[in-house]
């Protein structure tokens, strides 16, 4: 008895309570690199190929931690991306409320995985191989309580918490805080035409997911970092598996990278130049807002205001990144007297608002966007204003080029 007590307390390994710890949170990121990698950057994005025996592992993990199958995940994923902060995104905190996904997302996820029509025409291309059908799609369950038992004799009774906390992990980080916060609160890098945000710039906790905003804006992109300062967990992943042989990347987030002044004055502005600004239209358009909020402090500074003015002034700088005409009606009459006053703001605005509308035009063809491209930057090495000058330069001597 007094063996089966100590079997019962210590489990087959015999951990301490701070080794039991750590490695719950091993087992849990196991997890979450699984969703990343495999669920997330190959099945639903397609963005790298999986060499058969990190992506058998991934699916064995996910049916053993969370019981998800592959194609009811892609296929609510998939639909998110395509009815993004609609009526029909099946978790958008805009439409539903912060607190409804962050606490009922895993209830989200399973009313729409229910749905035949999501699953029919967003679940293409994923696995339906003999496990598949047999095992993984035919015992959901199973695979957890495998792990339940799995727990319980290598840490005893002790393993029936570590056991659930590896199954409320990605329902609490992936379906609530990731789809909840992750389109609600956090940083910008790209205006993006949905609200999605950047939690942190270290994505280590979630494997790379709190990168969000990033991900929404190249959704195809197997790296979800940008900046310098952003560090993607799951990247260091992949190329790790890239350099085993085990993986393949297929595509990443275009890098604009420059040439020299002279070749920028030669580049012509021809149809590869229209792709590479397409492809890197929402990093175009966040430098040249960056650089239209320098001009705003200074005009503020030469201006002639009285101190409300100026207060009031200063209130609009957080839209210089958005559609102006989206502005609350007491701002827009705010920033039309302010446009009034300085002829440099309202030229810097309406000339972006003229290149954001080049690719904006589905109707036209890539000859009739590029004669509009040559236009905008014709004038803007007219102008004579720099920041015009500088963005059209920009433009004129990049390329997309991945790295």
């Amino acid at each position: 008895m007094d063996q089966f007590l100590t079997f019962l307390n210590d489990g087959l390994l015999g951990l301490t309570l701070w080794q039991r710890v750590l490695v719950t949170l091993a087992l849990t990121h196991v997890t979450i690199a699984s969703v990343t990698i495999f669920l997330h950057r190959s099945q639903a994005h397609r963005a790298l190929d999986l060499h058969p025996l990190p992506r058998n592992f991934f699916r064995l993990w996910l049916w053993l931690t969370t019981g998800m199958q592959t194609r009811d995940w892609v296929s609510v994923h998939r639909k998110h991306h395509a009815k993004c902060e609609t009526v029909d995104d099946p978790h958008s905190p805009q439409t539903r409320g912060l607190r409804t996904v962050l606490l009922r997302g895993a209830e989200l996820y399973m009313a729409e995985r229910a749905r035949i029509d999501t699953l029919e025409r967003y679940g293409r291309g994923t696995p339906e191989d003999w496990m598949e059908r047999n095992v993984y799609s035919r015992w959901v369950w199973q695979g957890c309580g495998v792990m339940l038992v799995a727990d319980v004799l290598l840490f005893g009774v002790a393993g029936i918490a570590m056991w659930a906390v590896q199954m409320i992990w990605i329902p609490f980080f992936a379906a609530g805080v990731i789809n909840g916060v992750g389109h609600y609160w956090g940083y910008r890098n790209f205006d993006c035409p949905d609200a999605s945000t950047n939690i942190a710039p270290w994505g280590i906790l979630i494997g790379g997911e709190e990168l969000h905003n990033n991900h929404h804006t190249f959704p195809t992109s197997a790296k979800l970092s940008v900046k310098w300062f952003e560090f993607d967990l799951g990247w260091c992943y992949i190329r790790a598996l890239e350099a085993l042989g085990l993986a393949t990347v297929l595509r990443r987030a275009p890098v604009l990278r420059g040439v020299s002044q002279s070749g920028r004055a030669a580049s012509p502005i021809d149809l590869r130049t229209l792709q590479s600004l397409i492809n890197n239209r929402y990093d175009v358009l966040a430098r040249f807002a960056r650089e239209i909020k320098r001009d705003f402090r200074k005009e503020l500074a030469k201006l002639r205001l009285s101190a409300a003015d100026r207060e009031r002034f200063a209130g609009l700088m957080r839209w210089l990144r958005k559609d102006v005409a989206a502005m609350p009606e007491g701002q827009k009459d705010s920033m039309q007297d302010l446009l009034s006053r300085s002829r440099l703001l309202r030229t810097l605005l309406d000339m972006r608002a003229e290149l954001a509308a080049i690719w904006q035009q589905s109707s036209v063809s890539r000859e009739q966007m590029l004669a509009g491209l040559q236009d905008w930057i014709a004038r803007a090495e007219a102008s004579g204003i720099g920041t015009l000058q500088q963005v059209a330069a920009r433009i004129r001597g990049y390329a997309a080029v991945g790295a």
